[in-house]
């Protein structure tokens, strides 16, 4: 049976698309979104088969790159973004690969913020770098730095905001018109904040990147990303590297993400409370220099943060006294929190960054970035705030 009751997403708040966006119910009339557990589909006839294959025709093809709950769980996160599209893939850094690759060719370009992911860098650097596309590293906030990185060739500026791991900002605003007089993409993570706290392409941006394992499935289970924007660029573009090199995000996971974002909001809005009055107790501690949280006014951008997200996300960092060896006394000392590089989960985490996640950066590019040998990333989870303060304050 037809679902004669599928909603236009446009006409709901945030929260109601996160549950009701992208569902078509089969002929069992199912309320959760079912899943299709397989790797390709019957045609009619030999003719549909080919009308289906040459694009004159809609429908699934093989699950490579047509899924039904894949299908769901990409419209409900454009519906979420504001965009025209979404392709799902296997993991947050297939879905930066899947852009640059399917958008770029050798000769082009990238101006990319120097506060990112280390992995981010190594394939800038080391993969992207062999086909030919050179990357310029500017500081994240210096507007300027970003114009006068630009060249004739520059194709597409990247940036996370909040950085990672230092919570840095840029006005996305002011940098989508930099971008766009220079005919260039602004492509932005958004993996820290999530549709729920900041809207990128409404602010101006072309492509937003997500990694799914993250906040979005919420819970550490399942790994996965995605890539929203426009049809022309992302559903043609985009889609048709995954078409083609197949960093497929499998049904199964799409279903967990869907379940995810179902409780997007709450959790968001739960993660950022708590990360706060964290952050805030952080300040008072001793044995502590610095906290990078944007929801603190001792934040450089504290006030754009305010401006351009609802709500100041789950990451908050700190730098030690006693460098590398203060750092692993902390971690080591903790009972509760997870000692582990991911973030987004219900259960707080914890890790050093300079031998974890930028790790494989050279000295001189952690100092570049901001990567010291104190430096500690918590990802607040969902857990009492009293029984995280109480845990970290064991190696304090």
């Amino acid at each position: 049976m037809s679902d004669s009751k599928k909603i236009n997403p446009q006409d709901y708040a945030i929260e109601t698309r996160a549950v009701r966006a992208g569902q078509e119910r089969t002929q069992e009339g199912e309320n959760s979104e079912p899943i299709f557990p397989t790797s390709s589909y019957v045609f009619a006839s030999a003719a549909e088969a080919a009308a289906r294959f040459s694009g004159e025709q809609p429908g699934n093809i093989y699950s490579r790159f047509t899924n039904p709950t894949v299908r769901t769980f990409e419209e409900r996160l454009a519906a979420m973004e504001g965009a025209e599209c979404c392709v799902a893939t296997a993991s947050g850094m297939s879905a930066i690969t899947a852009t640059c690759i399917g958008l770029l060719q050798s000769g082009d370009h990238i101006v990319s913020s120097r506060s990112i992911f280390g992995t981010t860098t190594v394939l800038f650097e080391n993969f992207l770098g062999k086909l030919g596309i050179a990357t310029t590293f500017v500081e994240l906030s210096d507007l300027n730095a970003w114009e006068q990185a630009i060249k004739p060739e520059t194709k597409l500026l990247f940036l996370e905001t909040p950085s990672n791991p230092l919570t840095e900002l840029v006005d996305i605003a002011a940098l989508a018109e930099i971008a766009h007089k220079n005919d260039c993409l602004l492509v932005v993570d958004n993996c820290f904040c999530t549709p729920v706290l900041q809207q990128p392409i409404a602010l101006g941006a072309d492509i937003i990147i997500h990694s799914a394992t993250k906040y979005i499935d919420g819970q550490g289970r399942c790994m996965g990303g995605a890539v929203c924007g426009t049809r022309d660029i992302v559903g043609e573009s985009v889609f048709g590297f995954l078409r083609t090199a197949g960093p497929t995000m499998s049904a199964f996971n799409a279903w967990v993400f869907l379940k995810g974002l179902e409780t997007l909001s709450l959790r968001m809005h739960a993660h950022s409370a708590s990360a706060l009055e964290l952050a805030q107790w952080l300040e008072q501690q001793a044995v502590v220099e610095r906290v990078y949280y944007p929801g603190l006014e001792s934040h450089p951008q504290h006030q754009l943060a305010k401006q351009q997200q609802k709500g100041f996300g789950g990451i908050v960092s700190f730098e030690l006294k006693g460098g590398k060896e203060q750092g692993w006394k902390l971690i080591d000392a903790t009972r509760m929190v997870s000692i582990t590089a991911n973030l987004g989960d219900t259960k707080t985490t914890i890790t050093h960054p300079a031998t974890t996640t930028h790790g494989r950066l050279s000295p001189e590019q952690r100092q570049q970035a901001g990567i010291s040998d104190g430096l500690i990333r918590v990802a607040v989870g969902l857990e009492d705030i009293n029984d995280i303060k109480n845990d970290l304050s064991r190696g304090m």
